[in-house]
């Protein structure tokens, strides 16, 4: 039996100019949430436009994926800036998309920052409230990461009145907090479809998931990660629609 119902977001919009990254629209049907770069890590305006117009044609919330000022690094370092750096640059980055859906017609459902942001803001409480801080300018959403203990991230939102939105995902192992083991550790990403499946169904099916360690623990998410990067991963991201809407499982 279903556990309760999840989403699944995806990372979308990061090509920039020429260049081409992931296969937005082979993904784009397969999922609820669409996280879309905003310039500072991937994507450019018109990829930015091209990607919300995609989304609207496939009835897929838009969200802002903001992140630091990183093209070179595809945002995956993290910057030393100040609280007021962090809010202002990410009140940039979502109110040029915000932008770019109004001129579509359609809206801005909440913001998922990227990289190295988005694990920063798991560990340094600073860094979380100037994220919240921006957020609360727009009255979105925040999705961040579901861990063991959510109280202190729960606490800081409140006080903003930013509801957050808990996100797990399907091909990263954990560790025994309910962090995201570093890409450094080896087998930090899972390996195989079985292996991705197997965590989609625990998370799904009893909100819980194994750690890289071989522990057991709880985790209450609203929202699943998947990534499309190649043909293989478009085809587990179809098994893990069809597990999530209780056609099939990984056994």
């Amino acid at each position: 039996m279903i556990k309760r119902s999840i989403s699944l977001n995806c990372d979308m919009g990061e090509s920039f100019g020429s260049w081409k990254m992931g296969n937005d629209s082979a993904v784009m049907p397969h999922i609820d949430m669409a996280n879309i770069a905003c310039g500072f890590h991937a994507s450019d305006p018109k990829i930015m436009s091209d990607t919300i117009k995609l989304a609207i044609a496939h009835n897929v919330q838009v969200g802002a994926h903001p992140s630091y000022p990183d093209l070179q690094g595809f945002g995956r370092r993290s910057i030393p800036l100040s609280v007021e750096e962090i809010t202002s640059m990410l009140i940039y980055q979502i109110g040029a998309i915000k932008g770019l859906c109004e001129s579509h017609n359609t809206e801005l459902s909440y913001v998922k920052p990227h990289g190295a942001l988005y694990n920063d803001m798991q560990k340094d409480m600073t860094i979380f409230e100037a994220v919240v801080d921006a957020v609360s300018s727009f009255n979105l959403p925040l999705m961040t990461l579901a861990v063991t203990d959510n109280q202190k991230l729960l606490d800081i939102a409140d006080r903003y009145d930013v509801p957050l939105l808990f996100e797990a995902f399907s091909d990263r192992h954990y560790l025994a907090n309910g962090q995201l083991a570093p890409r450094s550790l080896p087998n930090a990403v899972l390996g195989s479809e079985e292996e991705i499946l197997n965590q989609v169904q625990q998370i799904v099916q009893y909100g819980k998931v194994r750690t890289i360690d071989g522990f057991s623990i709880a985790l209450d998410a609203d929202t699943i990660c998947v990534h499309g990067d190649n043909p293989q991963s478009i085809r587990v991201i179809e098994k893990i629609r069809a597990l999530i809407n209780g056609e099939g499982s990984s056994g």
